[in-house]
């Protein structure tokens, strides 16, 4: 008895609150034991509980659905350009307005739009141009960039705030309202004579320069410390030797996304392009050859043929987005932390 008496914790039931549903905290005791009932609003921390998991739950329902329905409905027009690429002429007639047929999405594979497609389409010759293109007003902008963004983030001179003012007041400029301008121009330097390194040049020059990407560049060498700057002063280095062994370096990621970014950007490019080309089609781009390699119209095999050439023009620039998004949010994410 007197080991029981030393174990057991015994309550008079006459100290024992009586059960109220109004109070806050209620004790209930017994002869061995002792619980603690918290209410809040009527309902205990486990009740609570358990409405708030509801409630997360129900939340994440609606949260992936509505995730889901934006998907398929960014993912459709993708689909219909795949499945329209193996359809046949019968096929896509049957879905214009006025013919009477039965909607196909699941399409008998029709592969003669694939392997017919070089009787149209030049794909090589576009390809080379756009690449070409591409691939010199990249380099260019890049280079343009990191000496901008240097001089703008380390350099001290006059009007140095002002001239970036300036030159992010560009930004509000629409790009369309540039082109009778640099028409004029790329005339009058004689790039408009129907030569392939004049149309090349056209092509390139005007847009070797992009506030947007000197912008994004320049922020990203703002976080680069000053220290590391003063100490190669310390060791002699000059600010050449400075920006291409420490500021470059550091700043790959967002040299890369600025790459990919400038090469997607002149492989989707079609107004300039076009008014250089004019109606040669030595001189054309993808995005131009996809356009008017094609006679649509009542001739709806065109349509499949055309479908199976976007496919190719597209998947290119889907791989590229696959392979290198790391570095394309790396880059971004890296050049917005400092304003």
């Amino acid at each position: 008895m007197k080991e029981n008496q030393e174990n057991t914790l015994a309550i008079d039931p006459s100290l024992v609150l009586p059960p109220k549903t109004e109070d806050p905290v209620r004790l209930v005791g017994s002869t061995n034991r002792l619980h603690l009932i918290i209410r809040h609003n009527g309902q205990t921390i486990e009740q609570q509980q358990r409405t708030t998991n509801v409630f997360h739950i129900l939340s994440l329902i609606l949260c992936y659905a509505f995730l889901l329905i934006m998907a398929l409905l960014f993912i459709f027009p993708f689909y219909w350009m795949i499945i329209t690429s193996f359809k046949s002429g019968d096929e896509i007639m049957a879905v214009m307005e006025g013919y009477e047929g039965v909607q196909t999405f699941w399409p008998v594979v029709f592969v003669n739009n694939y392997a017919n497609l070089t009787e149209t389409f030049n794909f090589g010759t576009y390809m080379g141009n756009t690449l070409l293109v591409g691939f010199c007003s990249t380099v260019g902008t890049i280079i343009t960039c990191i000496f901008a963004a240097f001089a703008f983030a380390r350099l001290d001179f006059k009007g140095k705030d002002l001239a970036f003012t300036l030159m992010l007041s560009t930004m509000m400029i629409p790009g369309e309202m540039m082109v009778i301008t640099n028409y004029v121009s790329v005339t009058s330097l004689g790039w408009t004579n129907g030569t392939r390194t004049g149309a090349y040049l056209a092509m390139i020059i005007p847009f070797i320069v992009s506030v947007f990407y000197i912008y994004l560049l320049r922020q990203n060498f703002m976080q680069i410390p000053n220290e590391l700057y003063l100490a190669a002063k310390v060791d002699g280095k000059s600010d050449w030797q400075y920006l291409w062994k420490v500021m470059v370096p550091l700043a790959m990621p967002t040299l890369i996304t600025i790459f990919i970014l400038k090469l997607m950007g002149t492989w989707n490019s079609y107004v300039w392009p076009n008014l250089i080309a004019g109606g040669n089609e030595d001189f054309k781009l993808i995005s131009n050859g996809l356009r008017d390699s094609f006679q649509t119209g009542t001739n709806f095999d065109e349509y499949g043929r055309q479908m199976a050439a976007t496919v190719l023009v597209t998947v290119p620039l889907l791989l590229v987005f696959i392979l290198f998004r790391k570095y394309i949010m790396r880059g971004v994410s890296r050049a917005g932390i400092k304003g």
